[in-house]
């Protein structure tokens, strides 16, 4: 399998071009099976997720074209002719069951293998199905199969027992063509659910409330196939200023929304960070005066969970105490043992985990568990004197597009290379 080799403690330095969002191009990939023609998606990052996401919905029936060149994805979504996903396709990425919502929505059925992805804690997708019940399908588990048949999605109220960015997205997509009115209450206000709403809206669902705990949607016949462009991603934004952060350099992300990680540009600030913002960028500059904080995941607004192990990785060279608080996932500290062998000082007290930053990083054999955690680590390597060997990289090619390519352009000493573990 390929490693990355990292010669760390080099300053970053110049600008990094955002892909657009893994996490809303999944459901909007998946959305386009809604509507009967071609759909055109442009920004469309060349992600093992997004591939594998692609081969579910060729199974199901859809033609696709990915110019992985200009990152342009067309979906030929006019025949559907599966309504069973199997495990083979879901079993490294939850995201599979977006598809339930569609296929309910579209054809009155769906079978889809319980999904897989990162391990960083139990996803459960009972909030979904609770959802689908209350709009009127019968639901069924057998064989590791979620087996949901419906004679026609009825609009109702459903209160979601606790925030989901999966089900929110879910529960959308299959209402919008269900007979009458739904109400989501408690839903997640993530850009990602926003990004796919304005995409079903473009499609000419009638959606409103998107970004707001309050989602009302009233199902319309059809939904026409249309182009349509996939926000930045914020959670590679995040990843790269976190990176210039530690490593002490000066780091410009371009085309990116600035106010989907104001909870991060916040917290950099605390620290003692120079930060500026412009319509399309964010940069960060180091200062004398760094110290420890408090950081909170929470969902949106808040910090984002997904850059919680990168936020960690900086923790560990700001010199003071820094606290983690992770709210959201009850096994997302699988990176602090890898960040353990590079030297970090971090105790972990049940969904707390305690930084005692400062002291050098060292080059270390590490190992990623899961692709935010992979994050980290490159994000430690960087910081590190001497050279890093991360194995299981796989999992960054899940959600970071031209990784080494990005890095290398800022100043980074990084090579992918065949071998290891």
């Amino acid at each position: 399998m390929d490693i990355y080799k990292i010669n760390g403690g080099k300053k970053l330095s110049g600008e990094i071009h955002i892909s657009g969002a893994k996490n809303a191009a999944l459901p909007i990939i998946v959305g386009s099976l809604l509507a009967d023609g071609i759909t055109t998606l442009q920004n469309v990052p060349d992600l093992m997720d997004i591939r594998t996401t692609v081969k579910l919905i060729e199974h199901l029936g859809a033609e696709t074209n990915f110019d992985t060149e200009n990152n342009v994805l067309t979906i030929n979504a006019k025949t559907i002719t599966n309504g069973e996903v199997p495990y083979d396709l879901v079993k490294t990425m939850r995201a599979s069951i977006y598809v339930m919502g569609p296929l309910l929505a579209r054809c009155q059925e769906a079978d889809v293998s319980l999904p897989g992805g990162c391990a960083i804690g139990a996803r459960p997708v009972d909030i979904h199905l609770q959802g689908f019940e209350k709009l009127g399908t019968e639901i069924s588990l057998e064989h590791g199969y979620v087996k949901a048949r419906t004679k026609g999605l009825k609009g109702d109220l459903f209160v979601m027992p606790k925030v989901s960015v999966g089900a929110t997205i879910n529960l959308i997509m299959g209402a919008v063509l269900a007979e009458g009115e739904t109400i989501l209450e408690n839903c997640a206000m993530e850009p990602d659910v926003v990004d796919l709403g304005n995409f079903l809206i473009k499609m000419g669902a009638t959606i409103s409330g998107l970004g707001t705990e309050r989602i009302a949607i009233t199902g319309v016949k059809a939904l026409k196939a249309v182009e349509y462009t996939i926000m930045p991603d914020r959670i590679e934004a995040g990843s790269y200023l976190l990176a210039g952060a530690a490593t002490r350099g000066s780091v410009k992300v371009t085309h990116i929304v600035p106010e989907h990680i104001e909870a991060l540009l916040d917290s950099l600030e605390e620290i003692g960070f120079s930060v500026e913002t412009g319509k399309d960028w964010a940069s960060i500059q180091t200062t004398d005066t760094l110290k420890g904080l408090l950081v909170e995941t929470t969902p949106h607004p808040g910090f984002p969970t997904d850059l919680q192990a990168p936020m960690m990785a900086l923790m560990a060279t700001v010199p003071g105490i820094s606290v983690m608080i992770e709210h959201i996932f009850e096994n997302r500290f699988t990176h602090v043992a890898e960040l353990h062998r590079m030297g970090a000082e971090i105790t972990i007290e049940g969904k707390c985990a305690v930084v005692k930053g400062g002291a050098p990083l060292m080059s270390a054999p590490v190992m990623m568990s899961d692709l935010r955690a992979g994050a980290a680590l490159i994000i430690a390597a960087l910081a590190a004197e001497g050279e890093t060997e991360i194995r299981r990289i796989y999992h960054c090619d899940r959600g970071y597009e031209k990784l080494c390519h990005k890095l290398s352009g800022v100043g980074a000493d990084i090579r992918r290379v065949t071998g290891g573990m």
